[in-house]
């Protein structure tokens, strides 16, 4: 991935039997051309370098084939045939100045899957990463192993620049009454000895936000790792797992907020919080955390809008948006008021029964993931998340096409991919988080008919808002008839006093700027299924037109 105006360069490799001419074509993700040409290609093996430079961001795709002998770009891990990608970065800064933080954790996107990465995880716009603690990982082979350094080989840890939230689930065979591994699924049998490890953990992680991140006001800790999977145990001994790290974290960590219980859903999550609430879970949380899937296969068929405009109440609950809503009544109704909430794991993969392969996934197929991906991040944020996690890095084996970025060295992916190209999904991510990273949440526009999705946010600092928008039709969604890359409806909306106009600036999903024209206090748009950002200055407008999620406070 390439800054916003430098120079790149690349490199096409040839190997025709005979002279022969190279046509090349560069398209977007949305498959429109924005560069071409060709070049002779001698008879053997040749490579030609073009120089390229682009203000225009987004994700680019590379095709080439030769005039006589046909071909076209080799597939590589698990990028398909036909064509290479890289990505152009955005600059956003003249249509949305730098936001100004209190604390460290105010910023809002986190990451799974680039670990380490500090450069990629920047590139990316990503402030937040998981780091083990667990008792399986640290000790797996016998108690009291544990050395609690308080230093990390981690260069984003280090440099202070990428937070930790700290994972605590998992249980060693030594010390399971199954006396094997479980993923935090019972009590452990030592469970003295558990709540001292706990401490020892606290003592760690306040050191090392004294050492590497004095900005954060806070240590965040997650618990258990969706446990409608894994925990087998009774409800009385869940709440007991959460008084005994509870109890030690915070111990010797003035600063815990202890979080769970991290379903996979957050239906899931809230109808954990209701079951425990009765036997006293919310003594032992400090925050709520959640995962953020909402159907049997999160993927291009089953975008988070899918059930919204269902008018059957009980499938309409199981759209994203209004999982979210119940999750955050519940947290109010049952929990602390004015808790945190993190959504610490959401991805989109590829439709249900695909594999990876030379002919699979299609442009279109990637640019519905890539949409997808931004839209469910910005219901987790509008819905009131304080942050949200991206899942994943690049793609890996077993489940198909997590991944933001391909592997191109392993045709079924890996855990810990290096040579990576990136899919349209992580530019719309880099795009999402420069223009909402450093926001607190309006909350969702009121108003806006069925099939229009609308978020507002203010940013921090400056006061400037800003409206994500988007439309979505499942009648043109489909893995049979393609997902519409052109289906577009117009909405008015509201962002200045009546009798005003003026200019708004908007952000297309890849970050590239315009000014529009308002009248009357209204702008005129064109909504499809890739999400828009308008950025405005009336915050009275939009904060009235807007409805804050119950409980949040964006502190």
């Amino acid at each position: 991935m390439f800054a916003s105006g430098s120079t790149f360069q690349l490199a096409i490799s040839t190997n025709p039997p005979a002279a022969d001419t190279l046509a090349w074509n560069v398209s977007d993700a949305l498959g429109k051309t924005v560069a071409s040409g060709g070049f002779a290609a001698p008879s053997g093996g040749s490579t030609t370098v073009l120089s390229c430079t682009s203000t225009v961001a987004g994700y680019f795709a590379v095709s080439a084939t030769l005039a006589k002998a046909g071909g076209s770009v080799q597939a590589s891990g698990t990028r398909p045939t036909g064509f290479a990608t890289f990505g152009v970065l955005p600059d956003v800064t003249s249509s949305l100045p730098a936001p100004t933080y209190a604390h460290q954790e105010q910023h809002r996107f986190g990451m799974q899957g680039f670990n380490g990465w500090t450069a990629m995880l920047r590139a990316l716009g990503i402030s937040s990463t998981i780091d083990d603690r667990q008792l399986s990982s640290t000790e797996p082979n016998g108690p009291n192993s544990f050395a609690a350094t308080a230093t990390t080989t981690d260069t984003g840890y280090a440099a202070g620049e990428i937070m930790r939230l700290v994972r605590l689930d998992g249980i060693p065979g030594w010390d399971s009454p199954t006396a094997a591994f479980n993923d935090s699924s019972y009590l452990p049998t030592d469970q003295a000895g558990y709540q001292a490890y706990m401490s020892q953990v606290g003592s760690e992680t306040e050191a090392m936000r004294e050492k590497y991140f004095p900005a954060m006001t806070g240590n965040y800790y997650q618990v258990t790792w969706e446990p409608d999977q894994t925990w087998l145990g009774s409800n009385a001994d869940f709440v007991a797992l959460y008084r005994l790290a509870y109890t030690g974290l915070h111990a010797t960590d003035p600063n815990a907020v202890v979080m769970g219980p991290t379903g996979a859903f957050p239906s899931l999550t809230t109808q954990r919080l209701k079951t425990m609430a009765p036997l006293g879970l919310a003594r032992y949380l400090d925050g709520i955390a959640t995962h953020g899937y909402y159907d049997a296969g999160t993927s291009p068929s089953h975008p988070p809008e899918r059930f919204a405009t269902d008018p059957d109440p009980a499938n309409a609950a199981n759209a994203l948006m209004n999982e979210m809503r119940n999750l955050r009544q519940e947290m109010q109704a049952d929990y602390r008021p004015g808790m945190k909430l993190y959504v610490t794991e959401t991805g989109i993969s590829y439709d249900l029964g695909t594999s990876y392969g030379t002919d699979y996934p299609s442009a279109n197929v990637l640019f519905a993931q890539g949409a997808i991906v931004a839209r469910t991040h910005i219901i987790l944020l509008g819905e009131g998340a304080d942050q949200t996690y991206v899942f994943y890095g690049a793609d890996y084996p077993g489940e198909t096409g997590y991944g933001t970025f391909f592997d191109l060295s392993n045709a079924q992916g890996s855990f810990g991919a290096s040579n990576v190209s990136p899919k349209p999904a992580a530019l719309a991510v880099a795009a999402m988080t420069r223009v909402l990273d450093g926001t607190t949440t309006l909350g969702p526009v009121t108003g806006t008919p069925s099939g229009v999705y609308a978020y507002a946010f203010q940013q921090r600092g400056t006061g400037d808002v800003v409206t994500a928008l988007w439309t979505h039709n499942n009648a043109v969604w489909s893995a049979s008839a393609g997902f519409s890359q052109t289906y577009s409806v117009g909405y008015v909306l509201t962002v200045d006093a009546p009798g005003t106009s003026g200019t708004v600036q908007t952000l297309d999903w890849m970050g590239n700027a315009s000014s529009v024209a308002y009248s009357n206090g209204v702008v005129s748009l064109n909504l499809t299924e890739a999400p828009l950002y308008v950025v405005s200055k009336n915050a009275a407008v939009a904060q009235s037109n807007s409805t804050r999620p119950v409980g949040y406070t964006g502190t």
